[in-house]
Parts: structure tokens; C-alpha cells; sequence
């Protein structure tokens, strides 16, 4: 079965946060990892010193190797039309992506999915299970890997 799994690392976990890293990885071995300058969008300001703690990336290197909102909502067009995206952390990502989009003023032309779409109930437990055993830094490729593994010993554990 095919999957892609989307994660974002942001500004913050409020209201005025914002997303600056985006990964996403199928199981056929795409993928695409890259940062988002908040300095493309007026506004985007707000930041939290223990959300740049868990992820370890910097607003200078957001500047000096991000791309634009634009940039970012048409990279991810162009690669995940059409598909469902499974998201950990549906509630989160989809308030980042939102936002990028709405940025960028454009429609997001794939779908966001929580865990819920593809996992048993049974196997949610699981896979929170597995996912609090692991102690990591944030980072959007390496949760996206994460997840990708955690689904793959849930779904495929009793084979």
C-alpha cells in the first residue's frame, strides 16, 4: 500500500505561529524536505525560543535557506495533487498548511489525513505506544521517517 506522510515543524504551538520546515516521504521512496522564509509573508513575526529548543532550527537560517510561501505551496502542489497525505499531528499541520496556503493565495490540491484514516483503533494504541518509547529532537524529515516506521510495525507487526 502506498502511503505519503507529511510533517511541518513551525514558529511556535499558538495562534500566531507559523510553518518553517515541511517534509513529506511515500513509501515508494519520494520525498522533499525544505524551510519556509517567514520573512516572504508580512506578519510572520511571532516566534518561541522553546519551540526553536525542540527543533534546533534558527531564524537566520530560515532566511538564508528558505524558500517563499509561493515557492513552497507549488512545490507541494506539484508533487501531492491528488494524493491523501497522512499527518500525526492533523490538527496541528492542517492550521500550518492553512496558513501557508492562504499566504501564498493558493488552494491546497492534495488532502490532509489524520492517522485515524488508516489505522484501527487497535493500532492507534499502538502506534502511540511505539511513538512515546522514542525520545528525538523535532525535525520534519526525521518525524516523517518516524512515522512512516511506526505505521509499518503497527500494520505489519502480525505478519
Amino acid at each position: 500500500m502506498k502511503l505519503i506522510c507529511l510533517d511541518l515543524e513551525a514558529s511556535g504551538l499558538g495562534p500566531g505561529s507559523y510553518p518553517i520546515e515541511v517534509a513529506w516521504k511515500s513509501t515508494e521512496h519520494e520525498c522533499d524536505n525544505f524551510f519556509i522564509d517567514p520573512g516572504s509573508v508580512p506578519g510572520w513575526d511571532f516566534w518561541d525560543d522553546f519551540a526553536e529548543e525542540m527543533h534546533g532550527i534558527c531564524r537566520a537560517e530560515l532566511h538564508q535557506s528558505g524558500i517563499s510561501v509561493t515557492d513552497a505551496c507549488d512545490r507541494l502542489n506539484a508533487k501531492l495533487q491528488g494524493q491523501d497525505v497522512i499527518s500525526d499531528a492533523w490538527e496541528f499541520d492542517s492550521f500550518w498548511l492553512r496558513r501557508l496556503f492562504e499566504a501564498a493565495d493558493r488552494a491546497m490540491m492534495f488532502r490532509l489525513i489524520g492517522l485515524s484514516e488508516v489505522l484501527s483503533p487497535e493500532e492507534l494504541i499502538q502506534y502511540r505506544f511505539v511513538c512515546k518509547a522514542q525520545l528525538r529532537r523535532h525535525r520534519a524529515m526525521a518525524d516523517v521517517n518516524h512515522i512512516l516506521q511506526a505505521i509499518h510495525s503497527v500494520k505489519y507487526s502480525a505478519d
